[in-house]
C-alpha cells in the first residue's frame, strides 16, 4: 500500500462515528459483539460508519448512560451528520456488520445489537443493501463509504478475545476538574 492511501485510512472505534465526502476515504474497525452501521447516499457522495457496543433506548440513556456505547445515539448522530453534509433520508443505503456471539456463556449482545440496527433502519425507512452479522468471531471491517464497497477480514479465535477484551473494557467518566471555589 502506497503513503497516500495510509493517509486516507480512518479507524472507528468503539463509541465514535464519521462522515466523508472524500472518495479516497477508506474507514475501518475491529468488531466483536459491537456493530458497525455504514451508510450513505450515493448520488451527495457522501457516506460514514458508526461502532456500538449496545443497542440501548432512549430511556437506557436518560439514566445516565455513556450514550456513546448505544446504537440508538450513534445511529442517530451518523444520520444528522451525512444530513448535514447534503445526504438526503429518502437516498440512504446501509450495510451492517458485525453482532458475533464471541463468548459461549455470555449473553448474545452481539444478536440484539444486529437485530437493533435492522429494526432502527427499517424504521426510518433506510434499505439494507448488504449484511454480514452474527458467527462466532469477530471482524476487520473496511468500508470505501463513497463507492459503497465494503470487505471484511475473519478474526481468529485469539484475536476475537482480544477485541472482545477492548469491547468489555468499562468507560470511565471524566474525572472533574479540580477548583477552589467551594458552595455552600
Amino acid at each position: 500500500m502506497n503513503e497516500v492511501a495510509a493517509a486516507k485510512r480512518v479507524h472507528i472505534i468503539q463509541g465514535e462515528y464519521k462522515v466523508v465526502t472524500d472518495p479516497e476515504v477508506v474507514l475501518s474497525t475491529i468488531l466483536g459483539s459491537c456493530v458497525a452501521a455504514c451508510l450513505r447516499d450515493p448520488v451527495a457522495g457522501v457516506g460514514g460508519m458508526n461502532h456500538f457496543l449496545l443497542p440501548g433506548s432512549a430511556g437506557t440513556m436518560m439514566s445516565g448512560g455513556d450514550a456513546t456505547r448505544y446504537g440508538v445515539h450513534l445511529m442517530e448522530l451518523l444520520i444528522n451528520g451525512l444530513l448535514k453534509k447534503g445526504a438526503r433520508r429518502d437516498r440512504l443505503e446501509a450495510k451492517i456488520f458485525g453482532g458475533a456471539k464471541t463468548i459461549a456463556s455470555f449473553s448474545n449482545v452481539g444478536e440484539q445489537n444486529a437485530a437493533f440496527a435492522v429494526q432502527f433502519l427499517k424504521d426510518e425507512g433506510i434499505p439494507i443493501v448488504g449484511s454480514s452479522t452474527g458467527g462466532e468471531h469477530g471482524r476487520k471491517l473496511e468500508y470505501w463509504p463513497i463507492s459503497g464497497r465494503a470487505r471484511q477480514y475473519p478474526l481468529t479465535g485469539a484475536e476475537t478475545q482480544k477485541t472482545v477484551a477492548l469491547e468489555q473494557r468499562p468507560v470511565l467518566p471524566p474525572k472533574p476538574v479540580e477548583t477552589s471555589i467551594e458552595f455552600f
